[in-house]
């Protein structure tokens, strides 16, 4: 069995730190990801350095990386501004998000759940001219921290949205790390009705100790691509409270020892989340490193 691991953590990793990094050690770090043998990397993001300055220099960043046969760049823009500088980066694919929950999509991106399907669809159409993947992520898609639980069905809304505008896949994020197993199994068959044939990829934070139970049953439950951060950085400045994304060496852990194949290098990984975390000045959260491989 086989699954793709997209490495987060340049963008979703990177984006609620203290210190800011600069585009070269964003270089460094994506090319020890590709190194490691990832394939799929969330680079960059086109969003607005005055809100998120841990963001800023994008074009830098996609101007460096290893380019490579197999390897594909994603970038995060939530608006046609920042779709055209994405394309004019050369990114790889587009990854739009759309918040369930208005409150949390107001102070996240400036605008309501239903003005950013809007949007979606305008970024969508253009990335379809210009021969670019576009795909949604739908956040908070497991729970708020301001409107408390998502109603499933607006979930499956956003999902139908999407699928008719071509999105080549979706998302779905537990922004606060709310969720546990069950909704992993209930929001996947939602989504399958509401966007029949559109590959599921979903992203997880372990902010209560269920984000690798989650994604053990997303990919029971047929996820295409599972979502992590080397060392275990991330969260959102926009989500109180909000910790960090599963670590990608602690995840590959689980998936290597179930006999699941991701052709990346665990130890690698977690090489890669130990130099992040000296250039952070923090102890990396994954435990991997700390605890080292199984010696069986």
């Amino acid at each position: 069995m086989h699954t793709t691991v997209l490495e987060v953590g340049p963008r979703d990793g990177l984006q609620n730190e203290q210190r800011t990094l600069s585009p070269e050690d964003r270089i460094a770090f994506i090319t020890r990801c590709v190194e490691a043998g990832t394939r799929r990397i969330e680079a960059v993001s086109f969003v607005n350095p005055r809100r998120v300055p841990q963001m800023a220099g994008a074009e830098e960043v996609m101007a460096g990386v290893p380019r490579r046969d197999g390897v594909a760049y994603s970038g995060l823009v939530l608006n046609r501004r920042g779709l055209d500088r994405a394309l004019a980066a050369g990114v790889d694919e587009v990854n739009v998000v759309v918040v369930a929950s208005d409150t949390f999509s107001v102070r996240n991106q400036g605008c309501t759940t239903a003005q950013m399907l809007d949007a979606w669809d305008e970024i969508a159409a253009a990335a379809a001219d210009a021969g670019v993947p576009a795909g949604v992520t739908i956040a908070t898609a497991f729970g708020c921290p301001f409107e408390g639980e998502t109603p499933p069905d607006r979930v499956a809304e956003i999902a139908r949205r999407a699928h008719a505008a071509g999105a080549f896949e979706i998302a779905l994020a537990d922004t606060i790390g709310v969720g546990v197993p069950a909704q992993v199994r209930d929001l996947t068959r939602r989504t399958r009705e509401a966007a029949p044939g559109t590959p599921l990829r979903f992203h997880f934070h372990n902010t209560r100790n269920t984000g690798y139970a989650n994604a053990l049953t997303a990919l029971d439950e047929g996820a295409a691509t599972l979502d992590a951060s080397a060392g275990g950085f991330g969260g959102c400045p926009f989500a109180p409270s909000a910790t960090g994304n599963i670590a990608t060496e602690d995840l590959l852990y689980a998936l290597h020892r179930s006999g699941v194949e991701t052709g990346i290098d665990m130890e690698a990984v977690a090489e890669t989340g130990a130099w992040l975390g000296e250039l952070l000045g923090e102890q990396p959260p994954a435990l991997l490193g700390r605890a080292g491989p199984f010696p069986g």
